[in-house]
């Protein structure tokens, strides 16, 4: 993809991002972009990172094994934080912890044990999202809302894991604004666990918002939003 396709596409989608965190009233420093790369190739992930992009996410272990040793290698010391987000499967958690700085898709207690169990042994912290079935949506992942209070109880016990916050997949409409009620669920839901003691205070990110309704996302209080396709098409 060239370089200047690649800018102004970035720059368009900043500019969308500081428009709807100051229509809520944030500051847009509060919202982080992190590019989804799993539809291009190292070359045009190096070109985001030198574009200023401290933020990558992939999505499969075995894609991100082949492309991000070249990233990283070609980054130096702007090395980007690199986020996992697709559905992870326990025999994948040890190669995944190797890989990547933090995982969005925990959503089982019995996941969390694994990704402890594995980070224990490689004497690393395993930053992690707790993934919030939300909508209820049968093909989603994630805990539902009524089970998250025990569930955190349980997973914050769990040596080497750091819990960024909590995260949610809104289902798929071409209207942006369908996704509103459930990212309004899921930082409410944030607020009640932190107020309820139920997570530590600094557990208040949320990973919410794709290209399609990053905006809503950031305007219901998206901490973190995952984009794809806005970038690059």
């Amino acid at each position: 993809m060239e370089r200047e396709t690649l800018k102004t596409n970035l720059n368009r989608v900043q500019l969308r991002m500081a428009e709807a965190a100051r229509r809520a009233g944030r500051e847009p420093a509060e919202v982080t972009l992190i590019a989804v790369t799993k539809t291009v190739d190292a070359q045009t992930t190096q070109t985001l990172i030198e574009l200023g992009v401290r933020d990558i996410a992939e999505n499969r272990q075995q894609t991100a094994a082949e492309k991000l040793p070249h990233v990283q290698a070609l980054a130096g010391p702007n090395r980007p934080t690199l986020h996992f987000i697709g559905p992870l499967q326990r025999n994948k958690v040890k190669r995944i912890i190797e890989q990547f700085d933090v995982i969005h898709s925990v959503d089982s207690v019995k996941l969390a044990a694994e990704i402890s169990k594995r980070a224990v042994e490689l004497q690393r912290t395993a930053g992690v999202f707790v993934q919030v079935n939300v909508a209820g949506e049968e093909q989603k992942g994630g805990l539902e809302p009524g089970e998250l209070r025990d569930s955190l109880k349980e997973i914050l016990r769990l040596p080497n894991l750091h819990l960024w916050g909590l995260m949610c997949m809104a289902p798929y409409d071409d209207n942006p604004e369908t996704a509103r009620p459930h990212f309004k669920r899921l930082a409410a839901l944030s607020r009640e666990m932190i107020e309820g003691s139920s997570m530590p205070a600094g557990a208040n990110r949320l990973s919410m918002g794709m290209s399609g309704d990053f905006e809503v996302a950031i305007e219901e209080g998206a901490t973190h939003v995952r984009i794809g396709s806005a970038l690059y098409e």
